[in-house]
């Protein structure tokens, strides 16, 4: 058989090989051809995610009659309703679920009860990676660190950019190039640094304007 498989990360920098790699042998010993492929990074807090819209618009239209994934919780991690939905919507569009990792038939009288306690483990599982993150995120800012991935470029590097958009005439293509780094890099350097210019320009003004005095007897504007 033809069939579909959906493979999902949280993180750019995360990969599907591992997962691809997984579902061609376990629907090649099925005797299945895996034809087309959802692929996404995205999280699996919420439904509303581009490739899973996709696989959900082609199940209703008959074009999927058996989808793999790794295992349930690449598919939600949004609780139990979440997770029930999507399932449901498969049985509807007469698509068969295969999970290879979670180990159990999902046809099976008991199936919504196991989907429910793995929809429930996905959602605490989630909420507690969150929950670390925060801490990890609080001790290294308690610290005086800053959170998240090392800036591409020097914060010298950084206000150079700023200062050749703003002030010297230069397009962000043109920065980038000459610079050596992505549009994308220099078009959040200018962002973040020319909103911090222009309110520090804004407050030095205001200081000025509060510290100049009326002559005597004049009026204002």
């Amino acid at each position: 058989m033809k069939a579909a498989a959906y493979v999902r990360v949280s993180s750019p920098a995360q990969s599907h090989a591992m997962q691809r790699a997984a579902i061609a042998r376990a629907a090649s010993s099925r005797g299945d051809t895996v034809a087309i492929w959802y692929a996404e990074k995205q999280s699996a807090s919420k439904l509303a995610r581009p490739e899973l819209a996709r696989l959900r618009a082609d199940v209703r239209a008959g074009r999927v009659r058996r989808l793999y994934v790794y295992r349930l919780d690449r598919l939600t991690r949004s609780g139990i309703r979440d997770t029930l939905e999507v399932v449901e919507e498969l049985d509807r569009g007469g698509a068969e679920l295969v999970s290879i990792a979670d180990s159990f038939d999902m046809r099976g009288p008991a199936r919504d009860v196991v989907l429910a306690v793995l929809a429930w483990a996905a959602q605490m599982e989630r909420d507690a990676i969150g929950e670390r993150i925060r801490a990890a995120r609080a001790r290294v800012e308690a610290n005086g660190g800053t959170w998240g991935r090392p800036h591409r470029m020097t914060k010298q590097e950084r206000e150079k950019a700023r200062d050749l958009v703003m002030y010297g005439g230069k397009s962000i293509r043109a920065v980038a190039a000459s610079m050596k780094v992505p549009r994308s890099t220099i078009a959040r350097a200018v962002a973040e640094l020319g909103g911090k210019a222009r309110e520090a320009q804004l407050r030095h003004l205001r200081t000025r304007r509060g510290g100049e005095k009326t002559p005597q007897g004049a009026t204002g504007p």
